[in-house]
């Protein structure tokens, strides 16, 4: 990842955090973005010592206007802008089944979702071409997958299903000018987000969080969940040199079985 610069959203905690982690690690020049400058903060000062500095930008991606914001920062922060890593994402907390679920949840998960990662694609990818290389990563979910799909969930699945469009659709553009589009697609992993989603179906089934986890887990013939840092480590991948002959894959990472 030396001489690489990378943007990835949703950097303060979870997948996003390791992955900011790893590329710095690796080399890279990091911009992370997030709403929380705490956690980013915190991010910089734990990445001071490595090789491939870390800077951090406060905003928001739910807006056109933050996107830009967010790229033309970057761009004049780091010279430019190799790896793309969109993993800002918002979960399915609070969704109902679809009679009930307010519309208002429904357009902030394809604000955040999708039409976020849409955004800021569309805005990298000029420079990208022009320079003839570039890497995209598009962090999706178990939920693109059919067997990935549960109730409760309708505005994030089709915002995830729709992001594995985005995906295969952009990877066909892109293909003549060195630049690359997947999506890593995880399973379940005890970040907050998952944490509190896990919470909300323990009270809905009246038993415990530890149960909760427990029926989750019956699903992984591994036994175990992925972390964030074995997903990080797919999305290093494939945003390296390394993964050139990759394009439009959407790659699940999940210890699960057939899908």
């Amino acid at each position: 990842m030396d001489g690489r610069s990378a943007l990835v959203t949703g950097a303060g905690r979870g997948i996003g955090r390791a992955t900011a982690l790893l590329l710095a690690r690796r080399g890279a020049q990091v911009m992370a973005v997030s709403r929380t400058e705490a956690e980013l903060d915190a991010l910089t000062k734990e990445c001071s010592d490595l090789s491939g500095p870390v800077q951090y930008l406060v905003e928001t991606v739910e807006t056109e206007e933050g996107c830009a914001r967010i790229v033309a920062e970057t761009t004049r922060r780091l010279g430019k802008l190799d790896i793309l890593v969109n993993n800002a994402g918002y979960g399915s907390i609070d969704e109902a089944e679809i009679w009930l679920e307010d519309a208002a949840v429904w357009q902030r998960s394809l604000a955040v979702n999708l039409t976020a990662p849409f955004t800021l694609t569309r805005l990298a990818l000029p420079e990208m071409i022009e320079r003839r290389y570039g890497r995209v990563v598009m962090v999706g979910s178990a939920a693109s997958t059919e067997s990935g799909v549960a109730a409760r969930m309708p505005a994030y699945a089709a915002t995830k299903h729709g992001l594995l469009g985005l995906t295969r659709a952009v990877a066909l553009d892109v293909a003549p000018f060195g630049v690359t589009c997947n999506a890593v697609l995880p399973g379940s992993v005890r970040t907050r987000t998952a944490e509190l989603k896990v919470r909300s179906e323990a009270q809905r089934a009246r038993t415990t969080v530890d149960a909760a986890w427990q029926a989750r887990l019956s699903r992984y013939y591994a036994g175990r969940f992925v972390t964030p840092a074995e997903v990080a480590e797919t999305i290093a991948f494939l945003a390296s040199a390394q993964a050139s002959g990759i394009n439009g894959i959407g790659l699940l990472v999940a210890l699960q079985g057939a899908v």
